[in-house]
């Protein structure tokens, strides 16, 4: 009879654990940021402001097409 020894995965988990704190971290930053219009004053808005947002929303597009299996991640 052959026994398995159960895997250790706790050097996984604190790495997962780690992974995960500096997400929501940049999370928060990016919320708090956002809900500072990006630093940009109203009145004072051009054409690169808007596409530096664009910029920012295209990579974030593709981090949660990967997340949620969409756009070119879809099964």
């Amino acid at each position: 009879m052959t026994t398995r020894r159960a895997t250790d995965n706790s050097k996984a988990l604190d790495a997962f654990i780690v992974a995960k704190a500096e997400i929501d971290t940049m999370l928060e930053r990016l919320k708090a940021l956002s809900d500072d219009h990006f630093e940009t004053d109203p009145d004072e808005i051009h054409w690169g402001h808007v596409g530096t947002l664009q910029h920012y929303a295209g990579l974030l597009r593709r981090i949660t097409d990967s997340a949620f299996k969409e756009g070119e991640h879809a099964e």
